[in-house]
């Protein structure tokens, strides 16, 4: 990749789309410096009607500093008709595997370009099981949450660096987190 600055042609590391200087320059200065490494990742949730409800990200803090996102994103989620929902956006558990999908192909794609790893194409298919009578309160012995999930990648690389690169999904952050449960805290108040 080349760029244009100031009428001087500068030369970006790229690869598999990732800016390696900017990367770089990122992991070193975290390693002079920790506390910009601690980060703090933020949504807000608004039920909407029924099983509807609406996620916002506007931005969150890191590099010691808040960070505006460009614009705000929004997630809605629903449940599907045999649930009481009215079907118009992806559930909750699909939204986790969502997550669990972006992250591990973001931080496989990272880190194999890092380590000089070409990737051309990289695809995933994600499986979940989830009895429901642990969600509905039928059975007070099944979990309410996954019990399985499978993630399957196809991708185009050269067959030697498949290993590593399913080595390199560990260091999915969401991936450590269904993996290793991270304490959540729940609390309710009045409005």
């Amino acid at each position: 990749m080349t760029t244009m600055k100031n009428d001087e042609t500068t030369i970006t590391r790229c690869i598999n789309g990732v800016d390696l200087d900017t990367l770089m320059s990122t992991v070193n200065a975290i390693q002079a410096d920790p506390e910009l490494g601690v980060c703090r990742f933020r949504a807000s949730n608004k039920w909407l009607d029924g099983s509807r409800n609406r996620s916002c990200v506007t931005g969150f803090y890191g590099a010691k500093q808040e960070i505006e996102h460009n614009q705000p994103f929004q997630m809605d989620a629903d449940e599907p008709a045999i649930l009481a929902g009215s079907n118009e956006a992806a559930n909750p558990v699909e939204h986790l595997l969502h997550a669990l999908a972006s992250c591990v192909t973001t931080s496989m794609v990272a880190h194999a370009a890092v380590r000089g790893i070409q990737i051309e194409e990289l695809e995933s298919q994600l499986e979940g099981d989830i009895d429901l009578r642990g969600f509905l309160g039928l059975a007070a012995d099944v979990p309410k949450g996954y019990t399985h999930i499978r993630v399957k990648f196809r991708v185009k690389a050269r067959e030697e660096d498949l290993p590593r690169l399913k080595e390199l999904a560990a260091f999915s952050p969401v991936l450590n987190t269904v993996v290793n449960s991270a304490k959540v805290d729940v609390d309710v108040v009045l409005k």
